[in-house]
Formats: structure tokens, sequence, C-alpha cells
């Protein structure tokens, strides 16, 4: 089957990445990574405390898994000292390490990475499962570790934030006369990068059991205003009601103009990450967070 690759998503990771990591170079073993937290060595605010012990209110620890060439400890910069505000303990790591860039490895191989860090969490605190909140590759990548290594065990509640849960068609480049969609090259920069495009034999693979497994519920947050995951409704899942809600931002504040990096600092993004992980199931559709900083 044809790959195909984004320009423009690769040159906006780029640059995103050149941000955000510091000049550190990366261990080449995922263990060694588990090990050591982060081979950057930089957590979020909030994060990676492994005496924290879960409470009766907050019972399942918070996973944050980055996108893309991200790194935890800027993709996760603002939530991750709210979660721990509200109760939670929360764990954030670095993965698939690719030609040292994050997030660039066969997202397989990602998945095996979060897998031993899950399995690190729940001997540190005793909790039998997690919730796991992803932004991007972060939000789709969890389902093969769910879906296809028998991880929905772990999981109680996955939430996606702009997740590329079906590949991208394309995303949007300046042109001289406005914008247009960029959707091909002949070469991709990343093994998670090829992954990512719509109909990959990667995203074949991964759909082809459905959007859903048996257990965990699913909480999908996105944004219209995406210029990456493309179009913003393939990052939608199918499911039951009682096992997932899909949100898009401007159904309940339409003046949100968030794309799919700000989503990561938008305070209602947050807030419905919140709802998410509180309600005993997926985010309430009826919620209504206030739209305001």
């Amino acid at each position: 089957m044809q790959r195909r690759i984004l320009s423009g998503l690769g040159a906006l990771c780029l640059a995103a990445a050149a941000l955000a990591a510091p000049a550190v170079a990366p261990s080449p073993a995922s263990t060694a990574q588990a090990g050591t937290v982060s081979t950057l060595g930089i957590s979020p605010v909030g994060a990676n405390d492994w005496d924290c012990t879960p409470d009766a209110e907050h019972p399942y620890p918070v996973v944050l898994v980055h996108g893309t060439f991200e790194t935890m400890d800027l993709n996760w910069i603002s939530l991750s000292p709210k979660l721990k505000r509200n109760g939670y303990c929360v764990f954030a790591l670095n993965y698939g390490f690719e030609n040292g860039l994050s997030g660039a490895a066969h997202v397989p191989d990602s998945a095996a990475e979060l897998g031993d860090f899950i399995d690190r969490i729940r001997q540190s605190t005793g909790a039998k499962k997690v919730d796991i909140v992803g932004h991007s590759q972060g939000g789709m990548m969890p389902r093969w570790y769910m879906g296809h290594m028998g991880g929905a065990k772990y999981v109680n509640d996955l939430v996606s934030i702009a997740p590329s849960s079906h590949g991208t068609q394309g995303i949007l480049v300046p042109t001289a006369t406005g914008v247009a969609i960029a959707n091909s090259i002949d070469t991709w920069i990343c093994d998670s990068c090829a992954d990512q495009v719509s109909g990959s034999d990667f995203m074949t693979e991964l759909n082809a059991i459905g959007d859903t497994v048996a257990g965990p519920d699913y909480t999908v947050i996105a944004t219209k205003y995406d210029e990456i995951v493309m179009p913003y409704k393939s990052q939608f899942l199918k499911g039951e009601s009682e096992q997932v809600t899909n949100v898009l931002l401007q159904d309940k504040c339409p003046l949100n103009i968030s794309g799919h990096l700000g989503v990561n600092v938008d305070p209602v993004v947050h807030r419905w990450v919140l709802n998410a992980l509180a309600t005993d199931g997926p985010a309430d559709p009826g919620y209504r967070p206030s739209c305001y900083l």
C-alpha cells in the first residue's frame, strides 16, 4: 500500500522538536528510559513522584503521553501541574527515540515502551489500572497497546487530545493566495510519520479490530481548527455512548480557536480532561465547561 507523508507536518514538527528538545543525547535502551523516567531528565511539574499513592477519590494514576517530536516537559507544561493540584498521581515519559528525535519510532515499538512504563507505575503505586491522557500520536498510540498488546486490562480511561486516530490526509500550508492542503511527498521523515498517514499499513492494522476494545472508556477532544490531523472528524472514535464520548471544542465554546498544538495548554481542554477522569465512563457529553481562561 502506498505510504504518504506530509511535508508541512514534518517541517512543523521538526521546528517544534528543535524548540522542545534539550541538547542531551537520548539513551538507546527503552528499559533504561523506564528506569530513569526520562532520557532527557526533565519531567513536567507535578509528574513522576514515585512516592505518590493514589487515594480513594483518585484511584488511577494518570499517564501523560506526548505527541510526535514532542517531549513530556513541554507537551504537559500546564496540564501536569493542574492534574497534580486536583489530587492525581501523575506520570509522564518520553518515548520512541529515533535519530535523536522523540516520538519518531515505529508506533508499535513506542507502545511497547508505554507498556513497560505502565507496568512500573502499577508496581510502584499498587494501582491495578491507570488512566491515559495523550496528545496527537500520544492519543492514538495507546490504542495499539490496549488492543494489540493486551494492555486494555490495565487501562481505565483513555483521553485523547487531537489524536491521529485514523491518520491524517493532509495539513494546511500557506500559499501565495491563501492556504492549501499538502498531502504527499516521495519520502517520509520518520517511522511514526509514515504510520500516521491515512491508509498506511499501520493504520489499517490498528483499526482492523475496531476503534475500541472492551474495558476502557474513551474520550476524544478535537478542534475544528486542527491543521495537522485532517479532517478533524477523523479523530473521532466509533463506539457506544456508554464507552465513547467525542468532543468538539467549538460545540460548547464556539469562539475557541485552538489549533493542533494550542490544545495542550487550552484551559477548556483541561476542563474536559478533568471531567473525563472524574466521570464513571467517558466524559459527560452534557458537560458545559467555562469557555474563559
